[in-house]
């Protein structure tokens, strides 16, 4: 018989699937509290490595269940403390995950998919293309792995900015969301979770369905329908106007990205416009640097450009803030990791694959 994989599961799910094998086993019903306790809350590398349950119990739930693993294939440390990391999925393909410590903080980058389908002119992932989409356990084992490792590194924020489009994997995104904040899953909280799409619709309608306060980050990078096609395809299915106008129906606050490209969409009438862009949906803007590692031949806004920009949003009376460049020194950059170790691969087609759900 097939083993169940537990972290594949929403965690009351996993408890049901737990419940029935202590039944089924004759065992007391707080065993199965007991193992639940080892995924995601206290996790533990495997069933054997769980020294409070005795040895024959662990040795049956290794033939019932499985607690798959990600195999740390590269791990790149900054000087600014950035740490990003290469994971090997068990059929060969790859993603990445950054760690970013800040102000007693630890936030997490983490990916939804193996590659992208979206081709973003200013992005490494977009350049590789799509692979395939995650499982939702593959989603949140990003976070688990982190603390597995020796010390832990102990995750306080979220946010889905690593490789893919999120609402392209909605189904699996969204049971990772509710492992990633449930009590009995990793236990962080709604508002400290950020998914971050370039603006595909349904997904935004789906997570604005969802009672929690999980928080919407949306991939402007240019402030015209007519700039913003040149820069990210997907704007041709979803045009600018659309996209700002599901923000304003989303009900909790929506911050805007905009990657500074010098010379591109950096210049004074384009801060004027994503001002009005951010005044209609109250949106938070974040200013980007452009990584070096990136795709395409951009040169990134000086940094008086993007303080002069920055200027010119406050004094419409926009909120915005700067993104620290951090990783400069490791292959940062979103994919950039990926491709380094692996070459680049012969991109699979998403419109040809049937599990690329939006929502």
């Amino acid at each position: 018989m097939e083993r169940r994989n537990l972290l594949d599961m929403l965690p009351a799910d996993a408890l049901a699937a737990l419940l029935e094998f202590v039944e089924r086993e004759n065992l007391p019903s707080y065993r199965a509290d007991q193992i639940l306790r080892r995924l995601w809350q206290s996790p533990s590398p495997g069933f054997d490595d769980i020294t409070d349950l005795p040895m024959p119990l662990r040795a049956r739930l290794s033939e019932v269940f499985t607690i798959p693993r990600l195999d740390i294939g590269a791990c790149e440390r900054s000087v600014d403390g950035t740490e990003k990391f290469l994971f090997t999925l068990s059929d060969g393909q790859a993603i990445e995950s950054v760690a970013i410590p800040d102000n007693g903080r630890l936030t997490l980058c983490i990916s939804s998919q193996a590659g992208c389908a979206l081709q973003c002119s200013f992005c490494a992932t977009g350049a590789m293309g799509f692979q395939r989409n995650l499982a939702a356990w593959e989603i949140a084992a990003q976070v688990r792995e982190m603390l597995l490792l020796d010390p832990p590194i102990p995750v306080s924020n979220i946010v889905f900015m690593g490789m893919g489009e999120p609402f392209m994997n909605w189904p699996a995104v969204s049971v990772a969301l509710t492992i990633l904040n449930d009590p009995k899953g990793l236990g962080i909280g709604a508002r400290h979770i950020t998914v971050s799409t370039v603006g595909v619709l349904p997904g935004i309608v789906a997570m604005s369905e969802r009672p929690e306060q999980f928080r919407l980050a949306i991939s402007v990078h240019a402030p015209s329908d007519e700039l913003r096609r040149q820069l990210m395809p997907i704007n041709i299915k979803y045009p600018l106007s659309d996209v700002i106008a599901a923000a304003k129906e989303f009900d909790r606050r929506v911050t805007f990205e905009y990657v500074m490209l010098g010379g591109v969409n950096d210049s004074g009438e384009q801060a004027r416009q994503l001002a009005a862009l951010a005044r209609e949906c109250h949106a938070f803007v974040n200013l980007i640097p452009l990584h070096p590692g990136g795709a395409g031949n951009f040169t990134p806004t000086s940094g008086d450009g993007i303080r002069r920009f920055a200027r010119a949003l406050r004094e419409r009376g926009v909120e915005v803030a700067v993104r620290k460049s951090r990783g400069k020194d490791i292959a940062a950059a979103c994919g950039q990791l990926r491709v380094e170790r692996l070459g680049r691969r012969s991109p699979g087609r998403a419109d040809q694959h049937g599990d690329v759900q939006v929502a």
